[in-house]
């Protein structure tokens, strides 16, 4: 992970997400054995253990469920971001997935909140979503 670039370095299994994502399209796994989603890929599914998980689009859409914002991170490149909301979301499809919340005043925050995911040099972030009543 060195040269400056935001997104992990993609494995064969891990390439569609990544690869998804540097398009604008947010990806999850979804099992067909049990018919449940869920994230961050795996390679089985986490309720049922069957083998038999693929990708699927996402809408996009989550609400918030915690943040907290980072006021200092001596890593690249999040030394250069400082503040930011490092959050967890609920996906609308269900899963939970660590993130960003962009696009909003740390005192805007609000659990439950809307949000839509944005891409930031291929990593998915969330924002509030447009025209959504404060």
């Amino acid at each position: 992970m060195s040269g400056g670039h935001g997104a992990p370095e993609p494995d064969a299994f891990t390439r569609p997400y990544w690869d998804a994502a540097a398009e604008g399209r947010l990806l999850i796994r979804h099992c067909a054995a049990c018919d449940r989603v869920h994230h961050y890929p795996r390679e089985f599914c986490p309720y049922c253990w069957s083998e038999d998980v693929g990708w699927r689009g996402a809408s996009g859409r989550a609400t918030l469920h915690t943040w907290s914002v980072v006021h200092r991170n001596d890593l690249p490149p999040f030394g250069e971001r400082v503040p930011y909301a490092a959050a967890v979301v609920d996906l609308a499809e269900g899963p939970r997935m660590m993130t960003e919340v962009i696009g909003c005043e740390e005192a805007d925050l609000r659990i439950g909140m809307e949000l839509e995911v944005a891409f930031r040099a291929g990593i998915p972030v969330f924002r509030p979503v447009t025209g959504a009543g404060g």
